[in-house]
């Protein structure tokens, strides 16, 4: 990865994760509202990949509208949680390129046994939405 790509992913978590003093909590985020704020820079505000940090990066953002299709007409939940939380790397030409979500969401909620609980909501809302973008 170049130095100018690693300066926008960079720029791109840190103000995703940055918030006012109005911030609600991540947990309270509905899934379209999480995917909007973390995903959609890379994967598009459709989910089809066309991001705008997607075309700055040296390999193709998957669409997640074609997860159903392309697994068989099976929607892959688990494997869609595991990739998210950070649990199954999806590994492009020998490094991770798609941040570990869980952790992230894990230390902004705190770091904590109750943070921990809050990250499965999340990333169960966020899993849910993936689920209503498929065609």
């Amino acid at each position: 990865m170049n130095s100018r790509t690693v300066l926008i992913a960079a720029l791109a978590l840190s103000a995703m994760l940055s918030g006012g003093a109005q911030a609600q909590a991540f947990d309270e985020y509905s899934g379209q509202e999480t995917f909007m704020r973390f995903c959609a820079a890379c994967h598009g505000e459709s989910g089809q990949g066309d991001g705008p940090v997607a075309a700055g990066l040296p390999i193709s953002v998957p669409d997640l509208t074609r997860l159903r299709q392309r697994r068989g007409n099976q929607f892959p939940e688990e494997v869609l949680r595991k990739i998210i939380d950070g649990q199954e790397t999806v590994v492009v030409h020998g490094t991770r390129y798609m941040p570990v979500w869980g952790y992230e969401f894990w230390v902004e909620e705190g770091a904590d046994d109750a943070a921990k609980e809050r990250v499965e909501i999340i990333v169960d809302n966020l899993v849910e939405y993936l689920r209503s973008l498929q065609r």
